[in-house]
């Protein structure tokens, strides 16, 4: 059985549909028209006063950006809301992408010069130890000049002012005293009529009378070299930073906060909250809002390259260790060698200050306050002529220390200025292009789309047909979005100021560029740069009989390799030849002076010593 329609219902026919469709018609119209979505998005991005935001839209708004056709649910005092609000937004977004570069050029500033410091306090203790284990007669009173010596150093390698050979000078003109009085001449005080004068008149001779031999000058060298590029890796570092916050704190042009606002929240005035900017459109404002910055492009390439250079001279052949580490060594020598030639010195002291009354005592050969364990203070010192090298027979009894410093940290031991070097490195290389890409980074993700529905400016489109330009000022010139009227001249001076820091440090160190790099991840190390198994190229221990068998490449003050001489297999080369220190500033490149150098034995003694 069928069942039919109520008569009811039938009898009315077609006409109860109309009323319905009107009624629905009525419900979507006041959907359409409403701006709670609107209002929504404008309080969850906290825009601005919530009471701006109509209930429903207008039809007579005067807009200056989000012009269209149609009703609006936008106002003056919205768009003047949206302006602070996309000014805030853009900014906050370019510091969120700089923070990290930012970061990492401060934090490894602060980790450099925190390793400068344990590197000269090192070196300071070494050589203080070597005063009062074996100088005792003038250590008490020499301490206070290393103090002042290391703390110019520190203060050179933090940026100040500061002459290494100066204050190297300055640290052997204090110690001439002392050295004459105590060590050439013990006892000859109480001889003298006036010791402040005699202290004054040697001072003021050191340099004339050069008691110390060729000591100071080579360890003023080879510390000026090493230490020189060190500080300039720190001055770089700092001037990255400077440029970091000058971009962070970049002025946004009218014109680019208008187009910003066109990008971001003139879709709301349409109701429309959740559509996304396209991806060419998104580029073009922002390599328009962004030429300024883009600007600094090339100058950056060249200052990331140099702070890879400066990284690679630095730490790449353990110049600054050996340069720190040689101190200990140079005074020692020094010493040695005022002793050796103490006759000499004297005579030449009393023709120039005439202020000693009687024969001095150090007309008398002295005995060598020094005692290690093979030479006592019963050996001879041998008179020498002043360019000769110490007797073979000297070196010979301190032959069975010949070895290579142990520079390379344990396998438990990850932080070597190396190490951190390497990793400053890996890092830096994801930066080179940063300003560049910049406007890439905040077009990326979830602030556009690149599908086939999304937001032109002008209203939703399937694809984005306008003309992408490219990064740069002079590419903005046919930007359809943004028009670039003029420059920040705060970047301006910014990229000038990091040009003439690239040309400075270029002309400071002219063969900079000839630096060897690093292999990717070098012998014995990670992935992670932690350091393995040590091995010879690294510059530690020799395995196998105790003697030296490590490869040393010797490089000429141009920064060209002479030759690689596996263990000193020249003939005319010692076998224990010790690693040489690289010198990288305009005077010539300056080797630890002789084979069996007392620096290195000393040195590596005393290293011996603190591993028990």
């Amino acid at each position: 059985m069928s069942r039919g329609l109520d008569p009811r219902v039938t009898s009315l026919g077609p006409f109860w549909i109309l009323p319905v469709v009107i009624l629905a018609a009525n419900v979507l119209d006041v959907d359409a028209y409403s701006c709670h979505e609107v209002r929504t998005a404008f309080q969850l991005r906290q825009v601005g006063p919530l009471h701006r935001v109509p209930e429903t839209p207008g039809t007579d708004v005067d807009l200056l950006v989000c012009k269209h056709q149609g009703p609006s649910c936008c106002t003056r005092k919205m768009e003047e809301s949206y302006q602070l609000a996309v000014k805030r937004e853009t900014v906050h977004n370019i510091h969120s992408y700089s923070y990290e570069l930012e970061h990492l050029l401060s934090g490894h500033s602060d980790a450099f010069h925190d390793m400068f410091q344990y590197l000269l306090s090192f070196s300071q203790g070494h050589l203080s130890s070597l005063l009062e284990g074996s100088y005792t007669s003038l250590s008490r009173q020499a301490l206070p000049h290393v103090n002042q010596l290391f703390s110019s150093l520190s203060l050179y390698l933090r940026g100040a002012n500061i002459s290494v050979e100066a204050s190297v000078n300055q640290f052997f003109n204090n110690l001439f005293p002392l050295v004459y009085t105590r060590l050439i001449n013990p006892g000859i005080e109480g001889s003298m009529m006036s010791i402040s004068q005699m202290s004054d008149c040697l001072r003021m001779i050191r340099q004339d009378v050069n008691p110390f031999g060729p000591h100071p000058a080579v360890m003023a060298q080879e510390l000026a070299g090493a230490m020189g590029v060190g500080r300039q890796l720190g001055l770089a570092l700092d001037e990255g930073v400077e440029v970091m916050n000058a971009t962070e704190n970049v002025l946004l042009s009218k014109e680019c906060v208008k187009g910003l606002v066109k990008m971001v929240y003139c879709s709301h005035c349409r109701g429309l909250t959740l559509i996304k900017p396209c991806v060419g459109y998104c580029l073009n404002v922002m390599r328009g809002c962004l030429a300024s910055v883009s600007e600094l492009d090339q100058p950056w390439r060249r200052y990331t390259s140099l702070l890879e250079q400066l990284t690679h001279a630095m730490a790449g052949h353990h110049s600054l260790e050996l340069a720190l580490l040689g101190v200990r060594g140079h005074v020692n020598e020094a010493l040695l060698y005022a002793q050796l030639h103490g006759p000499l010195v004297t005579a030449t002291v009393d023709k120039v200050c005439g202020l000693s009354t009687g024969e001095p005592t150090g007309m008398q050969p002295p005995g060598p306050e020094v005692t290690t364990s093979t030479m006592t203070s019963s050996t001879p010192f041998p008179s020498a002529a002043p360019s000769q090298p110490l007797p073979e027979q000297w070196l010979g009894q301190l032959a069975h220390l010949r070895s290579s410093l142990p520079l390379k940290p344990s396998k438990n031991n990850k932080h070597s200025l190396r190490t951190l070097s390497r990793e400053f490195l890996i890092h830096l290389h994801r930066y080179k292009s940063f300003f560049a890409v910049l406007p890439e980074m905040l077009c990326e993700g979830e602030n556009v789309v690149d599908d086939a529905t999304c937001w032109s400016g002008d209203g939703v489109v399937e694809r984005y047909v306008g003309k992408v330009v490219g990064s740069g000022l002079h590419a903005q010139r046919h930007n359809p979005e943004v028009k670039v009227r003029s420059t920040d001249h705060t970047l301006v001076d910014v990229k000038e100021r990091l040009e003439s820091f690239n040309q400075e440090t270029h002309d400071r160190f002219p063969k900079l560029g000839q630096v060897e790099a690093w292999e990717e991840l070098g012998s014995g190390e990670t992935e992670e740069g932690s350091t393995t198994d040590c091995d010879d190229e690294d510059g530690c221990q020799a395995s196998g009989d105790g003697q030296d068998q490590t490869s040393h490449t010797v490089v000429s003050s141009e920064g060209k390799s002479i030759g690689r001489h596996p263990g000193g297999a020249s003939p005319h080369e010692n076998p224990a030849k010790p690693p040489f220190v690289r010198v990288f500033s305009g005077s010539p490149s300056a080797s630890w002076p002789r084979p069996y150098s007392l620096a290195l034995l000393f040195a590596a003694l005393s290293l011996h010593w603190t591993s028990f």
